[in-house]
């Protein structure tokens, strides 16, 4: 399955509420994708082992929320955010 990351305040504001990340997990079982992974980019290159950055440079990486979540291969519509928030506003 592909995976699609993106930023979870982005992906609240175009759904146009917030949710937990529990709520957020629980919608995306009952939509029928998955919430693979919550990190950030600052987490993602800490423990990357092909990624080779100083201390300086991994402090200048966003802290900011990143929700990875595993799409279906037939669903082509949502390997964007707004294609992703779209469907999740209509299913709510």
């Amino acid at each position: 399955m592909p995976t699609v990351s993106v930023e979870r305040a982005a992906l609240f504001a175009h759904i146009g509420r917030t949710f937990t990340d529990e709520e957020f997990d629980e919608l995306c079982f009952e939509f029928g994708v998955e919430l693979d992974e919550i990190t950030s980019e600052r987490e993602e290159a800490t423990k990357s082992s092909t990624v080779k950055l100083n201390k300086q440079q991994i402090a200048a990486l966003s802290e900011e929320v990143i929700y990875k979540i595993d799409v279906p291969a037939n669903r082509y519509d949502l390997l964007c955010i707004e294609g992703i928030c779209r469907s999740l506003r209509v299913f709510l």
